[in-house]
């Protein structure tokens, strides 16, 4: 770890798919509080603060500091963490970071969700008066009207206005800088990773005008309005903001599900599958390629090898015969010899019973021979 590398709080699996989550100008990763914990139960999360802000050095920042800059923070923060590709979600500043990260690094994101942020933000005039004021007068002024900005009326969170007042002024004056120069509309159609827009209907620093420009250029966005949010929607509306984000992440783990589902089970399996849904059976489908395929057999910990013994065994032990047939047929995807199952099934005689292991005996020996007469079905 370098003294450049950002703060951070990592929470979930560290084999679940990596999420990445940037916080606004003037607060800490506590902005996440009430949502981190929920999506760490499917992702590896990882909350980072802003140089100066929650505590954090301020060196890695300074004047004429930009969005790029930042960015550029967020992927070695990555890169030290062992994660190549990631979601990523970030409010304002954070948005930004995102912005920058899918037109420019296109590469580094599975998916991205831009909360309350905006792709310029009104000119840079604002922000220059701004870190003119901080630099002069310090974090006092800006914070005594934090809350107004923030959130509606009759709603704080202290421990962030608290944050907010502690932050290190040259580094926040540094980020209004960045955010003066920031404007990337010009590249908005360029983005190509799955994109969800999440805006406060109620906010004043970044309106749903804001992310709504961006929804109509990013080609394939897809834009929520939370009503009663002010900026910092994340802290003040948490259900609404991880409806959405829940929505917009699982999507791209049924992606990867059905990528990882077709290539242990087969095209012609799933493409059977997906022929015989019906209004009955579509949300079951749908669940076993988000949960069981898309969570549990795309995590690393195990190989698929080791996952087909797995299945085998537990298929066995409860007498799902129909099932093992099919597994028999993903093992050899997988790389298991007609030995090695073999070997699987003997040790489920021990286990399992004998009268159980017979059963699976002859139902692998039936699908093996079946698979050996055809060419098109042998393994991978």
């Amino acid at each position: 770890m370098t003294s450049h590398l950002l703060t951070h709080r990592t929470e979930g699996s560290v084999t679940a798919p990596p999420l990445l989550l940037g916080p606004s100008l003037g607060t800490s990763y506590a902005l996440w509080d009430k949502v981190a914990p929920e999506l760490s139960a499917a992702h590896r999360v990882v909350r980072w603060n802003l140089p100066g802000h929650g505590g954090s050095p301020a060196d890695p920042i300074g004047p004429g500091a930009t969005v790029a800059d930042l960015a550029a923070l967020v992927l070695e923060l990555a890169d030290s963490l062992g994660i190549g590709r990631f979601a990523y979600a970030g409010v304002s500043l954070g948005g930004a970071v995102g912005l920058h990260l899918a037109v420019h690094h296109p590469e580094r994101l599975s998916s991205l969700a831009v909360i309350c942020s905006s792709a310029h933000f009104n000119g840079s005039k604002p922000w220059e008066e701004r870190a003119e004021l901080v630099r002069r007068e310090g974090l006092g002024p800006v914070a005594a009207t934090a809350d107004v900005r923030w959130f509606t009326a009759g709603f704080t969170v202290p421990e962030l206005l608290r944050d907010h007042r502690d932050a290190d002024p040259e580094a926040y004056a540094a980020f209004c800088d960045a955010l003066a120069a920031f404007d990337i509309r010009d590249r908005l159609a360029s983005v190509t990773v799955p994109t969800l827009l999440i805006a406060g209907r109620e906010d004043p620093a970044t309106p749903p005008a804001h992310l709504r420009e961006i929804a109509d250029a990013v080609p394939g966005a897809a834009l929520v309005e939370i009503p009663g949010a002010s900026h910092l929607a994340p802290a003040q509306c948490p259900e609404a903001v991880l409806t959405a984000l829940r929505a917009h992440f699982s999507a791209g783990g049924a992606r990867r599900g059905m990528e990882v589902r077709r290539q242990v089970l087969g095209d012609e399996h799933v493409d059977r599958a997906q022929a015989r849904q019906s209004p009955l059976t579509t949300r079951f489908q749908d669940f076993i390629t988000r949960y069981a395929w898309g969570e549990i057999w795309t995590d690393t910990t195990l190989t698929r090898r080791e996952r087909s013994m797995i299945t085998l065994t537990a298929l066995v032990a409860h007498g799902h015969y129909d099932e093992l047939a099919m597994h028999v047929r993903a093992a050899r995807r997988n790389g298991l010899s007609p030995e090695e199952i073999g070997a699987v099934l003997l040790q489920t005689a021990v286990y399992c019973g004998v009268p159980a292991a017979n059963s699976a005996f002859a139902v692998a020996q039936r699908v093996l021979a079946e698979d050996s007469a055809s060419p098109s079905d042998s393994p991978d």
